[in-house]
């Protein structure tokens, strides 16, 4: 008896892969605000409790690159069953785990898992719409690759706040069961691929470039996460780190371009458009991991925010390109803009939010800030439909696993430098900005010691004594030099990420030109 009787739904597939990539998405971000109190239920420290979130990071980087070959040596659906049921396993363990070890080790393991995930489902999504429908699933995928993050402080400052920490890995387990099992009754490998396996069966498996991938792609994750609080090269470490994953990436490139049946194939990036769109990817990665970082730190540490409500902040972003990425898609496949011009408009929005950023002071209020984050999210919904448009428009379809492979590589490793440059950055003119505050103060300034005098005497008509009441004047004037030096850095890190952006709108113009296909009847 056959398995299937009819097709399956192209929209029943989409919503079914996609259910468990949010899942993944979401513990990236989810843990970040929880980390206190997860150190203190396993009593451990902060410092030692960041590597939950390190080893997560550097697993997930490791497998990444590898998942379009590892899903050709398991098949596609299966590899993907395989990292949903291991996922959804780890995150229990996680939620169980008793011990600082055991909690790194179940870490390791979700990151192995969950680095499988999005490509995977990037590669089923372009297999299963037709070119003509492509723009709409891309939609949909654009909206779980970017609501996810965006949400997992805010889930998991409500869940540690009002429940218990180890629920934040709980909530895994059922969507993981559901995703598993919604995968296999109607997810299958299309026959293109199966025979893609089968003629590349009897190839030996390149042990070597499997080994330099993993060793290059944990170094650079592991530089890149403890960069900022090793110091960088001040740290023996890191420093060691980096030398590593720089050489380790360049023997990785020679030896895949010479390998017939490389683990990433890095020759796809000699067709122009891919290469192009990979390039807007690591921008697109860089801007919304390294501004989705940056905006709860700021409103928690000069507002006064809570876990929760700096994650309301990015609401707004996340509901406009729930919005307006559908309509993104039905703009390119009606053939009403060029998805060039779509993208270029794309990438000006999202540098004009960072330059709106990059305005505000210690009163700017909430509504400024979700006002800009909405911007942002006006661009990054008009983005990630052109890009991926243009990523697969000289594409065979025996590439597309592949490519969906280098294209959530690209967009992950964006990610990862944005996060280091927001944190190292905002460090680095920190100090900058004290220095400069404090020469253009002086401290013989007579506005500076008839502030100080004001406020003491407003302390000692409060009932402070006279040493008391001097020492917290200066305190408070310290505290408000602080503030003002912290909002000058965070804006800094804004300017940095438009700059960015701007800069790769012109390589926009060396798109080639390829015909976008036409509309065509829906999947049943």
């Amino acid at each position: 008896m056959p398995t299937q009787s009819k097709p399956v739904n192209p929209w029943v597939i989409a919503m079914t892969v996609t259910l468990a990539t949010f899942m993944e998405l979401l513990d990236t971000s989810i843990a970040n605000v929880s980390l206190p109190y997860i150190g203190g239920g396993l009593g451990r420290s902060y410092d030692e409790v960041t590597w939950i979130l390190t080893t997560y990071l550097v697993a997930n980087a490791v497998v990444l690159p590898m998942s379009a070959w590892l899903s050709r040596v398991f098949g596609r659906t299966r590899y993907y069953l395989g990292c949903v049921a291991l996922f959804t396993l780890t995150s229990l363990f996680c939620g169980l785990a008793p011990s600082l070890g055991f909690m790194l080790s179940s870490r390791v393991l979700q990151g192995i898992a969950g680095g499988g995930l999005a490509p995977v489902v990037q590669a089923i999504l372009v297999d299963t719409f037709p070119a003509a429908k492509r723009a709409s699933a891309f939609a949909l995928y654009t909206i779980v690759i970017v609501t996810a993050p965006a949400i997992g402080p805010v889930l998991g400052g409500w869940i540690t706040d009002n429940y218990d920490w180890r629920w934040i890995f709980f909530i895994n387990v059922p969507i993981g069961i559901a995703a598993f099992f919604l995968t296999g009754r109607f997810v299958k490998d299309p026959p293109s691929f199966a025979a893609e396996r089968a003629e590349q069966k009897h190839h030996r498996i390149d042990g070597l470039g499997i080994g330099l991938i993993a060793l290059a792609s944990a170094s650079l994750e592991l530089a890149l996460d403890r960069g900022q609080i090793d110091d960088w090269f001040g740290s023996t470490f890191i420093s060691s780190m980096i030398a590593i994953a720089v050489f380790g990436w360049i023997a990785t490139v020679l030896w895949e371009l010479r390998s017939k049946d490389p683990v990433i194939d890095f020759r796809l990036l000699t067709n122009r458009n891919f290469a192009i769109a990979n390039l807007m990817f690591f921008v697109f990665g860089f801007g919304l991991f390294g501004s989705t970082t940056l905006i709860p730190q700021i409103l928690q540490s000069l507002y006064g925010y809570r876990a929760i409500d700096a994650g309301l902040v990015l609401g707004p972003g996340a509901f406009v390109i729930t919005l307006f990425a559908p309509v993104a898609a039905q703009l390119i496949q009606r053939r009403v803009v060029q998805p060039t011009l779509l993208l270029a408009a794309s990438l000006t929005i999202v540098a004009g939010s960072m330059w709106y950023y990059s305005s505000f002071n210690l009163a700017t209020d909430y509504g400024h800030y979700a006002l800009a984050r909405a911007l942002q999210g006006l661009g990054y919904g008009f983005f990630f439909v052109p890009v991926n448009v243009i990523a697969y428009s000289q594409l065979r379809s025996d590439q597309n696993n592949k490519a969906s492979s280098l294209t959530n590589f690209f967009r992950n490793w964006g990610g990862s430098f944005g996060i280091a440059m927001v944190t190292t950055a905002a460090e680095r003119r920190h100090a900058l900005h004290q220095t400069n505050l404090v020469d253009s103060i002086g401290s013989t300034s007579q506005q500076l010691a008839d502030r100080i005098g004001a406020l003491t005497g407003d302390l000692i008509h409060k009932g402070f004594s006279g040493p008391d009441a001097a020492l917290a004047a200066k305190g408070y004037l310290y505290q408000q030099l602080q503030h003002q030096v912290s909002i000058l850095a965070f804006m800094d890190c804004f300017r940095i990420i438009g700059w960015l952006t701007v800069a790769v709108v012109p390589l926009i113009l060396l798109v080639r030109k390829f015909k976008p296909q036409g509309n065509a009847p829906a999947g049943h």
